[in-house]
């Protein structure tokens, strides 16, 4: 199912020697990154060269071309090519000085390895991020080369190749510029701290966590799998991951409970999409947006924690009120686990209230992430089926570096993207003409760039996904005078999103198949249940308290109150119940109550506020009406 739907996935498995060389350079990436974080520093344009070669012949031995190919075995070819693909990058380390000195007058040699390199980066990315970041990258070279022949706005003066390949690949504001520099530091970091989280295994930890903390509600599975979607999001990285992990547990059970099977898979693909937006890790991309922003990561965390929960309670009124309206139960008290017995096990989490608390110190990401990784491995030790061995250390070593593949080749790949942008200007034009095309209004602005962002973000991960919309689609927002932070957030929902909306939708096509539901149908109905996550952005770029930016907690608690209570009038109005079930007209109401007490501002507050009651009363006279009626035979 993972290789199916999620390309990093998809990799060889090895037997014999080349199992024990794969291993041991995925074991050798790790505490390559491990030493250079903690014990000393190595030049930028020696460590990033370093990671991308880890990287890139990693990923070449690793993941074959095809995706049919069989991934027990690879060729001499196959070899030879990861050779070549470690020793590339390497070539910053070989001609350091010679590449600083002459530095905008490259060798004839220079240009072909920067020009195998690009290649190489950008069919690495193929082969384990997928064809759309692929194509976006090779477009925007395109776009380099063919400024002058470029219709409108988009025209420039065009760049030859050799700058193009010098700007790709020899300086820091291309492959190996900011995407690639937090690859190599904090996102390598904590997805190894998430191998090491998952082999003490604190993933079924969570299951079991949800399971007695929700299981026996109304609509119990349901509620399980959203609390313990956004308990793996903060140490997951990949939408259809989350699905695969819970939902291969939810699924089945919210199917036996009566749920639709479509349904079934929506409450997973939802939820698990949400993960990517919870903090403290929020796929990687935290760790991108405070470089990009110039912000401390912590602040960054801290503004996306109020966005998230409204996300998450979204999804839950909506689950909560579709069981109620099928009079669906929780689950039956044998199917718990023991509350006791999972509760000896709390102590799994203490790693990650660790790195809050490290993070929260005002210590660097990358600090908190070596001390998270200690901290699993002393928190394992208290019991003995969560000690880890010295061979538990090494596959979490090997599992986290191979994890980390699909951010290198997405990040280097970006780079690309990123590197055109400061090359031609083109951010700014697309920026333009986003507003030119609005008029001008802000909500217009908002509105195309939200199209663009689920355009660009549809079958992209996380990491990748953020970066190419806050490059192409932010841009246009902050001109507006849109905060920075709202701008940046704004688009990197959006591009979130993309893995529910029809017609990739990629983590609902992976629920689908788990539930055995109608894939377009399951993104549909993911779409209606993260309502939540298409308002929010909207939400805090025209209130930006909800963010945290120039307000008090007072201030930002006052915006999530009544942001919430507008969810609950929009969540009855789509699922169509409320106490007693909803005719068309009282839904309606109740959707246009709820966006108005969502909107900012006391008038629409108040107005929400009273097409809610009204709503809401109606359906508590309905309710007593029903049961004071006699029983019909």
């Amino acid at each position: 199912m993972m290789a199916k739907f999620d390309k990093e996935s998809a990799y060889r498995t090895f037997r014999g020697p080349l199992l024990k060389i794969s291993f041991g350079l995925l074991v050798l990436f790790s505490l390559y990154q491990l030493v250079s974080s903690y014990f000393f520093t190595v030049p930028p344009q020696i460590h990033r060269p370093i990671h991308l070669a880890f990287g890139l012949g990693l990923i070449y031995l690793l993941y074959p071309a095809r995706s049919k190919s069989d991934k027990t075995k690879i060729g001499i070819g196959g070899i030879l090519l990861s050779i070549v693909a470690f020793l590339i990058p390497l070539y910053w380390v070989y001609d350091y000085d010679g590449l600083v000195l002459r530095t905008g007058r490259y060798t004839e040699l220079d240009l072909i390895i920067g020009g195998i390199g690009i290649l190489l980066v950008i069919e690495a990315a193929r082969r384990v991020v997928g064809w759309p970041i692929t194509i976006i990258a090779s477009l925007f070279l395109l776009y380099s080369y063919l400024g002058p022949y470029m219709p409108g706005f988009l025209e420039h003066s065009g760049k030859d190749l050799d700058r193009i390949i010098g700007h790709s690949f020899f300086t820091l504001e291309g492959i190996f510029g900011t995407p690639i520099y937090v690859s190599s530091t904090f996102i390598f970091l904590f997805i190894l701290f998430g191998a090491f989280l998952e082999k003490t295994g604190v993933g079924q930890y969570f299951n079991d966590l949800a399971l007695v903390i929700a299981g026996r509600r109304i609509g119990g599975p349901a509620k399980v799998a959203v609390f313990s979607s956004a308990l793996q999001g903060t140490i997951s990285g990949s939408s259809v991951a989350n699905v695969v992990t819970s939902g291969s547990f939810t699924i089945p059970m919210m199917k036996r409970l009566g749920y639709r099977n479509e349904f079934a898979g929506a409450v997973e693909a939802s939820a698990s999409t949400g993960g990517q937006i919870m903090p403290p890790i929020m796929g990687a991309a935290a760790f991108l947006m405070a470089e990009f922003l110039g912000m401390n990561y912590w602040d960054v965390a801290k503004a996306a924690a109020l966005p998230a929960i409204l996300f998450f309670a979204g999804v839950w009124i909506m689950v909560h009120l579709e069981a109620k309206r099928l009079g669906l139960r929780g689950l039956p008290k044998e199917e718990v686990p023991d509350k006791w017995e999972v509760l000896k096990k709390i102590y799994l989490l203490l790693p990650i209230f660790v790195i809050i608390g490290v993070l929260a110190a005002g210590y660097s990401a990358e600090r908190a992430a070596i001390i998270g990784i200690i901290s699993t491995v002393v928190v394992g030790a208290f019991r003995r089926e969560t000690r880890m061995s010295i061979r538990d250390i090494m596959e979490a070593l090997a599992s986290g570096a191979r994890m980390a593949l699909g951010v290198v080749a997405a990040t280097a790949c970006a780079g690309i993207i990123v590197g055109t942008v400061t090359l031609t200007g083109i951010g700014l034009k697309l920026a333009n003409g986003l507003i030119d095309l609005s008029g001008g209004i802000l909500i217009l602005t908002l509105f195309f760039t939200m199209i663009a962002s689920l355009i660009l973000g549809m079958g992209t991960p996380t990491t990748a996904n953020y970066i190419i919309t806050s490059t192409i689609a932010a841009p246009a927002l902050i001109q507006m005078n849109v905060p920075d932070l709202s701008a940046h957030m704004f688009t990197f929902y959006f591009g979130i999103v993309a893995d529910i909306t029809p017609p990739v939708c990629l983590a609902a096509f992976a629920a689908s198949g788990i539930a055995k539901s109608k894939p377009i149908m399951t993104g549909v109905e993911s779409t209606r249940l993260s309502i939540a996550a298409f308002m929010a952005p909207y939400i805090f770029v025209l209130s930006p308290a909800l963010l945290l930016i120039n307000t008090t907690w007072y201030g930002a608690l006052l915006v999530m109150i009544t942001s919430l209570i507008g969810m609950i009038g929009v969540g009855a109005g789509l699922i169509g119940y409320w106490m007693s079930p909803l005719n068309p007209l009282e839904r309606i109401i109740s959707v246009i109550g709820g966006v108005l007490a969502i909107v900012p501002g006391g008038t629409t507050d108040l107005i929400g506020f009273a097409l809610l009651a009204a709503t809401f009363g109606i359906s508590i006279y309905k309710s007593r009406k029903n049961k004071s009626l006699p029983l019909q035979a």
